[in-house]
């Protein structure tokens, strides 16, 4: 605990418990307490991250998933819930950017009976995801979003989660170190705006959404106007959901139930980039969550 201290970490104790509770010999607990003081993330260390209640395995190198996601997986799961499909037929749900595959394990825990399919363009975040997602019946792609997906289920998914990266390029440099020396850049950077790979979603997917299937991406409350817009040029029906609670902000576009699919823009491209990323703390403020349509 001392040595965690010495180096910078605000939370040493729970750090020091959970590597003594992880860790099998004293010579494992040295070698990952090496590890944490020269930077490396805790998740990383103890190749496992809590998130919705669940161990997640976490690799090295793969995109550590946020504690404030677990509200878009909150969100995502309402839906699920409430749409209307025959009882007979189980909820078809995609994870995007799955990083470690955190967030399709969480809804498929959540949500019970589920067809799950992720995809991740990272070769080390698709052999993670396996490894989290398998267990549960689902099955993970390697690939650029969309294009990694089986055609099969164009205008099947019932719930689309992609957790694309939001922040500009120009605000990296701004992350914690953990974030950017040890996390994939493809996970962080979002473009000039941070919006890059939200746009490329959002230009297909209302060819691969069921009618009434619903888009949820994460995103930053500055960014989510422009979100918004992006999903109303595209035929999707735009929501904005925020926690005060987790400083998390949600843009859900919803496929019209009885509009007939859009054209598949030319040029337009799938994806799998990686997972969402942010600053790591949550803000201070009342524990509420406000959903309204945006205008």
């Amino acid at each position: 605990m001392g040595r965690l201290r010495t180096a910078g970490c605000v939370f040493a104790e729970d750090e020091a418990e959970l590597l003594l509770t992880t860790a099998r010999t004293p010579d494992e607990l040295a070698a990952m307490v090496e590890r944490r003081i020269v930077g490396l993330p805790l998740e990383h260390v103890l190749g496992w991250a809590e998130f919705h209640g669940l161990r997640i395995a976490v690799d090295p190198g793969v995109f550590v998933p946020r504690r404030r996601t677990e509200f878009l997986v909150g969100q995502a799961v309402d839906l699920g819930r409430r749409a209307d499909r025959r009882p007979s037929r189980p909820a078809v749900v995609v994870d995007l950017c799955c990083g470690s595959g955190a967030v399709g394990a969480a809804l498929a825990t959540a949500m019970g009976r589920v067809e799950l399919y992720a995809a991740d363009i990272e070769p080390a975040a698709v052999r993670c995801a396996r490894r989290n997602v398998a267990p549960l019946g689902g099955t993970v792609y390697e690939g650029d979003l969309f294009a990694a997906l089986p055609t099969r289920l164009r205008g099947r998914i019932d719930i689309l989660v992609a957790n694309v990266p939001y922040v500009p390029t120009e605000e990296v440099g701004l992350l914690p170190p953990e974030a950017r020396e040890y996390e994939p850049l493809v996970a962080l950077d979002g473009g000039t705006d941070g919006l890059d790979v939200l746009r490329r979603v959002t230009a297909v997917a209302a060819q691969w959404l069921a009618p009434g299937g619903h888009l949820l991406v994460e995103t930053s409350e500055r960014q989510a106007p422009l979100a918004v817009e992006e999903f109303t040029r595209r035929g999707l029906l735009p929501q904005v959901a925020v926690s005060d609670e987790l400083y998390a902000t949600v843009a859900i576009g919803t496929r019209p139930p009885t509009a007939p699919r859009p054209e598949e823009p030319k040029g337009a491209e799938g994806t799998a980039r990686r997972s969402a990323c942010t600053a790591p703390s949550a803000a201070s403020g009342a524990d509420h969550t406000t959903a309204s349509p945006s205008p």
